[in-house]
C-alpha cells in the first residue's frame, strides 16, 4: 500500500510565548502544497526500513515513521512491516516533510490493517510525535495554535493562484531559529488576519522567524525580495526553516532562481 505525504507551507507566524514543556505557544495558518513523498508499506518477516531520494540525516531507527509503528503496536496488534520511504520535500525547510510522513504513516496503518480509528484518534497519536504532525491528519487549511498542534478550520483556498515554492541551499535549524525569537503576543491573531485580501496581506502578517534567519542567512532574505521583485502578491519564509514562497496571481517562472536555488512550480 501507497501513500504520497505532502508539504505544508505556514501563512503568517506569532510566537506568542514560551511554554512550561519547552514548547513555545504560537499561532499559524497551516496550508497543504503539492510537493509530495512516496511512502510504501508491506507485510514482512521483520520489522525494515529503508530510504531513498533526498538523503535524511540521523539514524534510520529515528525516523518518526518508525516511531510511529512502535507507538501503535503498544495498542493494537500490527504484523511486522517493511517501510520504504522516497523522499522528495526538502528537509530543514519548514514545510513539515517528516510530520507528514509519520501522519499518512498512521493513516496508512489504520487502512492496512482495519484498525477502525478515527480521525480524532489519528490526531492523538500524531500528537505524540512532533508538534505539526497531527495536521496532516486532516490535511486541510487550518488556523493552529497552542503549540501549533490544535486546530480550527479555516474557509481559504489558494486554487485561483500561482504558487512558487524556492528552497536555497542553507540549511536553518529549528534550535537557530528560535533563539533569535522574542516572544509577544500579537496586537490582531492571525485567525483575523487572514481572512483579508490576499492583496493586503505582505503589510499585515509577518512570521517571527524571518528577523533573525534572515540577519543569520541574508540569501534567504535575498529570495523572497526576488519573489516581491517578480510581482509575488504575498511572499513569506515557511515556518522555522530555510524555504520561501511567493503567491502570484499568474503563472510564471523564476529562472534566475532557479540558478542557484530549488524551485517548485504550482505547488
Amino acid at each position: 500500500m501507497i501513500a504520497f505525504p505532502n508539504a505544508k507551507i505556514n501563512i503568517g507566524l506569532n510566537v506568542i510565548s514560551r511554554r512550561r514543556d519547552g514548547y513555545h505557544n504560537l499561532e499559524t495558518v497551516f496550508y497543504p502544497v503539492n510537493i509530495k513523498d512516496a511512502i510504501e508499506v508491506v507485510e514482512s518477516p521483520e520489522l525494515s526500513f529503508n530510504a531513498s531520494g533526498i538523503e535524511i540525516p540521523g539514524h534510520a531507527n529515528e525516523n518518526l515513521c518508525l516511531k510511529a509503528y512502535e507507538r501503535l503496536k503498544n495498542d493494537f496488534k500490527l504484523p511486522p512491516v517493511s517501510i520504504h520511504l522516497h523522499k522528495k520535500i526538502p528537509i530543514g525547510a519548514g514545510l513539515g516533510g517528516g510530520s507528514a510522513d509519520a501522519a499518512f504513516f498512521i493513516k496508512l496503518l489504520n487502512s492496512k490493517f482495519n484498525l477502525n480509528m478515527n480521525v480524532e484518534t489519528m490526531q492523538n497519536y500524531a500528537r505524540e510525535l512532533g508538534a505539526d504532525c497531527a495536521f496532516f491528519i486532516k490535511n486541510q487549511p487550518v488556523f493552529a495554535y497552542g503549540k501549533g498542534d490544535e486546530f480550527e478550520d479555516i474557509s481559504l483556498t489558494l486554487k485561483d493562484f500561482f504558487l512558487v515554492l524556492v528552497m536555497p541551499p542553507v540549511h536553518v535549524s529549528t534550535g537557530e531559529a528560535y533563539s533569535g525569537v522574542k516572544p509577544a503576543n500579537p496586537n490582531i491573531s492571525l485567525r483575523e488576519l487572514v481572512g483579508e485580501p490576499l492583496e493586503e496581506w505582505k503589510y499585515l502578517m509577518k512570521n517571527d522567524f524571518e528577523e533573525s534567519v534572515f540577519r543569520n542567512h541574508p540569501v534567504i532574505r535575498g529570495v523572497k525580495a526576488e519573489l516581491y521583485e517578480a510581482g509575488a502578491l504575498y511572499a513569506s519564509m515557511s515556518g522555522s526553516g530555510s524555504s520561501v514562497y511567493g503567491i502570484f496571481k499568474n503563472k510564471i517562472e523564476l529562472p534566475h532562481l532557479e540558478a542557484n536555488n530549488q524551485v517548485f512550480y504550482e505547488i
